[in-house]
């Protein structure tokens, strides 16, 4: 794939290093690599990076290098796209599959599928997932296509403009219609999988938004700000109300939790580390936990239902949307009666 920048009055006199840099947003590494496989022309000619343009010059940049190989074995896995064009490709992931080979799952994977798919259609280039879930969270999974697309829409999602919005069911009534969660967490010790909530763990937020109440649960959607391991479900858990269905993080009695003080801000329940409660706060929760039938759904209620970013290469705001798969509407459907 060719991407072009026609260089500006006001660069003038720079080099092309400079304009690949914070024009078109090439890392260093991948400069390196498009520079030994002369992937990089002005005016339609190879150019050293150190090379000065002038206004009105025309650079050229094939993204896509020769030893960019997929090491991952092929499988003829069903899978649902949801989008593609020639950076990246969206799926719409379902329950109970991984999404790219590990020690204990080595294939029957994803990004197996996805290799497939890329296969049929004669391209064999390397699987880069961008957005991970967990095994049994289901929803919008999105593979780059080249370094340049992985690259973009990583440094999206560390300034922030790579939105992520999930639903989830969780346990008893969530009365406030807005709120944030804002306790750090860690890997709990003793254990490669678990996490929790530790002052000195690092900094997790998540914003959430109260969808509707239901029969001893609620419907909730999630906005990730930072993306912690299992981080909806570890502050679910640490404020009482679990993800209905999660095994790893159950409901935990008042005091086995963190200790945890609340306050509202701007119609907005904030929930922190501490256990002082300030006057314009209430009381955390320490009701009885109300069980609900365990048929109801056999994996966690989250889904990764739209994401929001900026196209690395048309820079058009893309929103991608993965309905609320069927176990999750079934759940729904009993929680309502």
């Amino acid at each position: 794939m060719i991407i072009t920048y026609t260089v500006e009055q006001d660069e003038n006199g720079k080099d092309v290093k400079y304009i690949l840099k914070h024009r078109m947003e090439i890392s260093n590494r991948l400069m390196q690599k498009l520079k030994y496989q002369n992937k990089i022309k002005l005016n339609q000619k190879p150019v050293f990076v150190n090379a000065i343009v002038s206004a009105g010059d025309v650079l050229e940049v094939d993204i896509d290098y020769d030893d960019e190989v997929e090491d991952l074995v092929p499988q003829d896995i069903p899978i649902d796209i949801i989008y593609e064009d020639d950076c990246l490709i969206a799926v719409n992931k379902d329950s109970n599959i991984v999404v790219h080979p590990t020690c204990l799952h080595l294939d029957g994977t994803l990004a197996n599928a996805v290799a497939h798919h890329m296969m049929k259609k004669g391209m064999a280039k390397k699987i880069r997932p961008v957005i991970r879930l967990d095994r049994n969270t289901s929803g919008i999974i999105i593979f780059a296509k080249n370094s340049y697309t992985q690259e973009s829409l990583i440094r999206q999602m560390n300034k922030r403009i790579f939105q992520k919005e999930y639903i989830g069911i969780v346990h008893g009534r969530v009365e406030n219609p807005k709120g944030t969660i804002d306790l750090p967490i860690e890997r709990k010790e003793g254990s490669i999988m678990i996490r929790h909530v530790s002052p000195s763990g690092d900094k997790s937020v998540t914003h959430f938004e109260t969808l509707e109440i239901l029969k001893n649960a609620s419907l909730l959607k999630f906005r990730l700000e930072t993306g912690r391991t299992h981080q909806i479900r570890v502050h679910c858990q640490a404020i009482g109300h679990p993800l209905l269905g999660d095994t790893m993080y159950p409901y935990l009695d008042i005091s086995q939790r963190p200790n945890i003080s609340n306050r509202i801000e701007n119609d907005r329940v904030i929930y922190e580390l501490g256990n002082t409660i300030s006057d314009n706060s209430f009381p955390i929760a320490q009701t009885t936990h109300t069980s609900l039938p365990v048929d109801i759904i056999e994996r966690q209620a989250l889904h990764s239902f739209r994401v929001e970013f900026i196209h690395p290469i048309t820079k058009k705001t893309l929103q991608l949307v993965a309905p609320i798969p069927k176990d999750i509407d079934k759940a729904l459907e009993i929680l309502r009666k």
